[in-house]
């Protein structure tokens, strides 16, 4: 079969569209990896193989919110991802096989790829007493993915949990869970921490290790930097309220109905590297993460923060804190922002004080104390223009 004949055979499988449609979600999926768009044509040439990737997907402690999340991803459709993309050769959840059946067609994919196949983990792994607190086919969690992961051919930790302990590992940690990489100390590990994480960012790394043979850069965390290299804080449309100092103080106040920033309710994104903002979830339409709906950043993505950190204590922002006394967007009824009053009298006295010790020193000149009055104030506001 021809190349051409390849791409019309994947056209079709996702529902007959265009070729100039594929290739432009190839080169899509290029670009939000940080590649050139050049590298759209390969990735085209890498779906179009007919040997597909194999994928075994171990679940351990989890709450099955991470494969949820694959379930409800578009571009792919589940079954385009697992019947055309990828080889799912075992997933608790996804498999028609169950029980001997599904133990022996795993048995069988990891012996037939050895070295080939994606090992993809969610969930943390129970360490305390052996492992004993989460048992599968009569092993642990701890056994089995020992005895998995030396004949993969790339390692994924997905979500929270299984990249770092997550909700598993909380304090007091009853069950001594710990994520993958904790475990396989010796391993290359990519972790797509979230919870949930968004599908796209593990659609991305599988198809960069399929499309070149290799895992996409990570960071020091084992992050793929495509997805994890900028702060929340950065790209989240809330952050010129920020900028401002236009803060919500509760929820459904006037300023959080109108959009402003959640930092004083806790919004972790300061302190969170993550790509919600662009990415977004559920293909719902804008908005539609948790800081776009309303609710402050939790941090899910940082160990540390996320299940460590609670939820509405102010963020550790390594740059800068904004002032206490930056004004808010809309003026309450008597004009002045109820924010602004102790700091306005503080700084008319400062303007009156330091008019009347150039008066008595004899530099009345009236230019030289209109200087001196703005100067004394804050320097980030306009006490008004010179007479």
């Amino acid at each position: 079969m021809s190349k051409a004949d390849e791409f019309d055979s994947i056209r079709q499988k996702l529902g007959n569209v265009s070729r100039r449609d594929f290739l432009k979600f190839c080169s899509v999926m290029a670009v939000g990896m940080g590649l050139p768009l050049s590298a759209g044509a390969k990735i085209a040439e890498a779906i179009a193989n007919p040997k597909r990737p194999p994928v075994i997907w171990l679940s351990f402690q989890e709450c099955t919110g991470c494969v949820e999340s694959l379930l409800r991803s578009t571009h792919p459709t589940l079954e385009h991802l697992i019947l055309d993309l990828i080889s799912l050769d075992y997933s608790e959840t996804l498999s028609a096989a169950a029980g001997h059946q599904a133990e022996a067609a795993k048995a069988q994919s990891v012996k037939d790829n050895k070295g080939r196949f994606i090992l993809v983990v969610d969930g943390a792994i129970p360490t305390k007493d052996n492992g004993l607190y989460c048992r599968i086919a009569g092993k642990t969690a701890l056994e089995i993915l020992n005895e998995t992961a030396p004949h993969a051919g790339a390692i994924v930790a997905m979500g929270s949990c299984a990249s770092w302990g997550g909700i598993a590992a909380a304090s007091p940690n009853p069950t001594g869970a710990k994520g993958v990489p904790e475990i396989l100390t010796d391993k290359t590990v990519v972790t797509i921490p979230g919870c949930p994480p968004n599908p796209y960012n593990l659609l991305s790394t599988v198809l960069h290790f399929v499309t070149f043979n290799k895992l996409p850069e990570l960071d020091q965390k084992g992050r793929p930097k495509f997805a994890f290299s900028r702060l929340i804080h950065e790209n989240c449309e809330r952050r010129p309220h920020f900028d401002a100092g236009r803060f919500a103080q509760q929820f459904g106040d006037d300023m959080h109905r109108k959009g402003a920033c959640l930092y004083k309710l806790g919004c972790k994104g300061p302190e969170t590297y993550a790509n919600c903002p662009t990415i977004l979830f559920g293909e719902t339409g804008a908005g539609t993460w948790p800081v776009g709906v309303g609710h402050p950043c939790f941090g899910c993505t940082e160990k540390g923060v996320g299940f460590s950190t609670p939820l509405h204590t102010l963020a550790t922002i390594t740059n800068f804190t904004p002032p206490t006394f930056f004004a808010e967007a809309f003026p309450n009824k008597q004009g002045l922002p109820s924010g602004l009053k102790s700091f306005a009298a503080g700084s008319a006295g400062l303007v009156v004080g330091a008019a009347g010790a150039a008066a008595l020193t004899g530099l009345g000149k009236k230019g030289q104390s209109d200087h001196q009055g703005r100067n004394s104030g804050s320097g980030e506001h306009d006490h008004g223009k010179e007479e």
